[in-house]
């Protein structure tokens, strides 16, 4: 049944023209499902990216096979960090079980912009984890993800005790509750540093009918500056493990802007190093061959406009890469 799905599948992607686009949003799911855990199996995943490969060739799948190389390397280096502090007998983690994916830039989509002020049990085993791992990898730099991380975190509710699966946003607001009972939104906003939409997508899960772990001063639908929650200390819930989906919202407009000019980007990149790889070779060419032979070149990624291409070819020509001829203006020559 699965081999049936991916042959629909890839009859359906052979119709797509902007593949580039279908890869960003592929990409992004594939982390998700990654990282939280989510996938149906390794087998299955690398079964699909191996049709893609066929299609599409090495140079569409490359950062997606590396999500999976991160991975397994991950895996290994985990085990030999806890081999390592086994080893020191000494209790540097304070009992916390922590797990950490190490992630190339470039493979993976991550956010520069994507911080939050971690609970100082947590940042402890970071730079325990951090002083272990830079010891071994010289020069390399690690910046924390925490909008792409999870956490298990062990609650008492009055008699009652849970398991909550959540994620590390939701963990750095919970953990505050260990000190206070009720605590304002501004005041969390400032403890945790979460950008301003995830907290209050966060606050909303939370504080939702479904889950109720905190409970909000006001009924209003929109979370506002002025409201306060409360640890709800009469949480009840069949299960011991209760795992806490996020409120799932479709791509803003911001989101799908974001995501259109990190794939523009990447095309102003691609035209470039095509005409490049196009006229190193000519030497010579007149302009409509040279965005006709472009175009073939890209064509199983996008279809290019032929005005970014020109523009792509102006700007070559400003940094030198390329030069009119001084015969015939609509020929160009390649500048070694």
């Amino acid at each position: 049944a699965s081999d049936v799905y991916k042959r629909q599948v890839m009859m359906l992607f052979r119709f797509i023209q902007e593949k580039d686009v279908f890869e960003k949003y592929y990409k992004q799911h594939l982390a998700k499902r990654l990282l939280l855990g989510r996938s149906v199996s390794d087998d299955a995943e690398r079964g699909m990216i191996a049709k893609l490969k066929t299609e599409c060739g090495y140079q569409f799948t490359s950062k997606l096979e590396g999500m999976f190389t991160d991975m397994k390397t991950s895996a290994d280096t985990m085990e030999n960090f806890k081999n390592s502090i086994n080893q020191s007998g000494t209790n540097q983690l304070n009992g916390i079980d922590i797990n950490v994916h190490v992630l190339t830039t470039g493979f993976w989509p991550t956010q520069s912009s994507a911080k939050c002020i971690l609970p100082p049990e947590i940042n402890r085993c970071c730079d325990v984890f951090a002083k272990f791992y830079l010891s071994r990898h010289n020069g390399r730099r690690l910046t924390w993800q925490s909008n792409m991380g999870t956490a298990e975190l062990r609650a008492h509710f009055g008699p009652k005790k849970h398991e909550l699966n959540v994620s590390t946003y939701q963990m750095c607001i919970l953990l505050l509750f260990n000190n206070y009972d009720k605590m304002a939104y501004k005041e969390i906003l400032s403890a945790t540093g979460i950008p301003i939409p995830d907290l209050k997508r966060n606050l909303t899960t939370l504080s939702s009918v479904k889950y109720k772990i905190l409970e909000r001063s006001s009924k209003d639908k929109e979370i506002s500056e002025d409201e306060s929650f409360s640890f709800n200390s009469k949480f009840r819930s069949k299960l011991y493990r209760v795992k806490i989906l996020n409120v799932t919202q479709k791509e803003t407009a911001k989101e799908r802007t974001a995501t259109q000019q990190k794939i523009d980007e990447d095309r102003k990149h691609q035209i470039e190093a095509a005409i490049v790889r196009v006229m190193k070779a000519r030497k010579n060419m007149e302009h409509s061959n040279l965005i006709a032979e472009v175009t073939k070149q890209l064509q199983s990624r996008f279809r290019p406009n032929p005005l970014l291409i020109k523009k792509r070819i102006e700007s070559l020509i400003e940094r030198e890469y390329l030069e009119r001829s001084k015969t015939d203006r609509k020929i160009y020559q390649y500048l070694a």
